[in-house]
């Protein structure tokens, strides 16, 4: 998509082409975190039928190897393709992905994660580096050029759980994977259609969504008002894009390949490089299924494959000593495919780029040593934060209090039969002589999915008088609380861009070393809260929704000082040459985040294994389980935070930030 203007009339100070970036990365957004949100419950909750250890491994090694993708795909760009070609590339396969999501079969179940694996190789690390070619003023501008766009995804992510979420589970899974193939192909077609069309569909599929926002919700105020203000947050930023791109659009130099003839060379009679590298992709997807599935449950719906047999794992997890018992937990992950293939992909790439960095002079040398410092710091951030998608969202469905109470168990009660609809509100008490456990209630809803609002016969025992009744839409979906944390990036991600060029405008910039230490101790802090939560749980073991929130809150204000910061960070210290090579290193340390979070989520498994034969205990005795896990992330999360904050002064010298590239004019 092509707009003369876009550099000449800006938009409140930013370059039209910002617009089109913001929405094509929402959706794309969209459709992730839609899937993210579901994945684990679809695991747990589906056709597969894992355990907790089983779930927690595949989420772990689909994240990872999400997240590995883009360090290939970044190079590819910036060697062969450009990034505007590997933007469409990765989003074509990305919908075909969550459309694949869609069939319930073990075979199209992992070959959808391989799909979406290599898709997002292609489309991460070039939208962002698409966005840093608009801005030539600096890198304040950049900064805050970057939090816009930060926003830009986070609006796709705080919609997707409440859409896509709510459908899944309540309706069906396909319906919510379904949705997120539509916000897919929504975002590709905004990416490359002409200017006028550009603004007919972002207006378009930003009613329809808003509208579903307030039509599709649980039945009470909170997820009214938190549903409305998404809606309002959609149409806005519809609104404003479409006076932006009345002025202008995504200029059309913009993510072209530096040398568009490498792309016909040829390299076998009749294949030029650029075909090669679309069947290359097309290649990939087995191979990346295989890797996320471990290689048996794919083939035989067996045991996945590991280089330490599973039998001597399992001997060291019956030790007494807990240091043994986490190295078998690590030794289990890092042996199996996926492991291994990011060891020597990360190994190989960070080997690399040290090398390339001792071939740089002293100022970009040391600025590129920033790089990768912060590059492992943030690979710290996010191995504790990304246990959003796993350990969080398993906590928030089994120990979250999240369903409003119509009315509650009286003495007169007692002994007779009710007929209700079940909801967690009877998660720990006894029915039909048996605890009634999550695993009870997934199992009945299960057998009822065509009827969401079923009933059940429940006789009412004298230890239960004070037990709450509620209908099934007063219970809001574990799912749609992964949308918290961005609607508190819409709600604060302004102020802290205010904050940030406030701060720069008196020439009191903390800088990134600083934020990203300001980061750590507030992620920390965001554990602590859920730590004292599961301390002060009900005698049921249920959780205040007020201690989630509070943890989130505090892992967001974490998240605004540290990633939006490091995504302008790498664009602005890194080479020219080697932008989207570095991003995609940056990429490259979060997939070894999200391993490492795969690996630390396993701590809190209290499901069945391999094959979901096990029963999820009532709540009082998952509380703590979760609650020491978090306590630990907490300590851990404030000792990294110390440590980043004695680096700072050597870092802030290193950064040398009025340095301009030599012949690089975007510096």
């Amino acid at each position: 998509m092509t707009g003369a203007g876009a550099l000449d009339r800006p938009t409140f100070g930013h370059p039209n082409g910002l617009f089109v970036l913001f929405f094509a990365e929402l959706w794309e957004r969209f459709s992730y975190y839609g899937m993210r949100a579901l994945l684990v419950f679809y695991m747990l909750k589906g056709f597969l039928g894992y355990g907790d250890t089983q779930a927690y491994a595949v989420y772990g090694a689909y994240t990872a190897l999400v997240y590995m993708t883009p360090f290939f795909g970044g190079w590819i760009a910036d060697n062969v393709l450009g990034q505007r070609r590997a933007v469409v590339l990765g989003g074509l396969l990305m919908a075909a992905g969550h459309l694949m999501m869609t069939v319930q079969h073990r075979l199209g179940f992992y070959t959808a994660l391989g799909l979406l694996i290599c898709g997002n190789g292609f489309f991460k690390p070039n939208i962002s580096t698409v966005v840093g070619t608009l801005y030539p003023e600096g890198p304040s501008k950049r900064s805050a050029g970057f939090t816009i766009f930060y926003m830009g995804v986070n609006l796709g992510a705080a919609m997707s759980p409440l859409l896509c979420g709510y459908i899944g589970e309540t309706y069906g899974w396909h319906y919510g994977f379904g949705l997120a193939t539509i916000g897919m192909l929504s975002g590709i077609a905004m990416f490359v259609a002409p200017v006028r069309l550009t603004q007919i569909l972002i207006m378009a599929t930003a009613v329809v969504s808003a509208t579903g926002l307030v039509v599709f919700r649980p039945d009470n105020p909170f997820s009214a008002g938190f549903n409305a203000l998404i809606a309002l947050s959609l149409v806005t930023a519809a609104v404003v894009s479409w006076v932006a791109l009345g002025r202008g659009g995504l200029p059309a130099t913009a993510g072209q390949p530096r040398q568009p003839e490498r792309m016909k060379r040829p390299v076998l009679p009749g294949l030029t490089l650029e075909k090669a590298i679309y069947a290359g992709a097309l290649i990939a997807v087995p191979a990346f299924a295989l890797l996320v599935s471990g290689g048996s449950p794919l083939l035989t719906g067996g045991a996945p494959i590991q280089l330490v047999s599973s039998e001597v794992i399992a001997g060291m997890q019956r030790s007494s000593s807990a240091a043994t018992r986490i190295l078998a937990t690590v030794l289990g992950e890092v042996s199996r495919p996926a492991g291994l293939v990011l060891l020597v992909a990360g190994l190989g790439a960070y080997l690399w780029v040290a090398v390339e960095s001792f071939k740089l002079d002293k100022i970009r040398r040391e600025r590129m040593f920033v790089v990768l410092i912060l590059t492992f710091l943030s690979m710290l951030f996010w191995a504790f934060f990304e246990q959003a998608g796993s350990s969080i969202n398993n906590f928030t469905d089994r120990n979250v209090h999240r369903t409003k109470t119509r009315e509650v168990v009286t003495r007169d009660m007692v002994g007779r039969t009710l007929r209700l609809q079940p909801t967690q509100l009877q998660l720990g008490y006894v029915h039909d002589g048996r605890p009634f456990t999550m695993t009870v209630l997934d199992s009945l809803r299960a057998a009822n999915e065509v009827t969401p609002g079923f009933e059940i016969d429940w006789k009412v025992e004298p230890g239960q008088v004070g037990m709450g009744i509620a209908q099934r839409r007063d219970e809001t979906p574990a799912s749609t609380y992964q949308a918290v944390n961005p609607a508190y990036i819409l709600l604060f991600g302004l102020v802290f861009t205010i904050l940030w060029g406030w701060l720069a405008s008196k020439r009191r910039d903390p800088g990134p070393p600083f934020k990203f230490s300001l980061g750590l101790l507030q992620l920390g802090l965001g554990f602590g809260a859920l730590w004292w939560g599961a301390q002060h749980a009900d005698g049921r073991g249920m959780v205040a929704l007020s201690w989630l929130f509070l943890g989130y809150l505090l892992h967001t204000t974490g998240e605004l000082c540290l990633s939006p910061v490091g995504l302008s960070m790498v664009t602005e210290l890194s080479p020219r040459r080697l932008v989207s090579t570095i991003m995609g290193t940056w990429f490259l340390a979060t997939a070894f985040a999200q391993y490492l979070a795969a690996i630390i989520s396993q701590f809190t498994g209290v499901g069945g294994e391999n094959g979901g034969s096990g029963v999820i205990p009532v709540p009082g005795e998952t509380v703590h389980v979760y609650g020491d896990v978090f306590g630990n992330i907490a300590i851990a999360g404030l000792i990294s935070a110390g440590v980043s904050f004695m680096l700072v002064p050597v870092l802030g010298r290193w950064m040398h930030r009025d340095y301009t590239e030599p012949g690089d004019a975007t510096r």
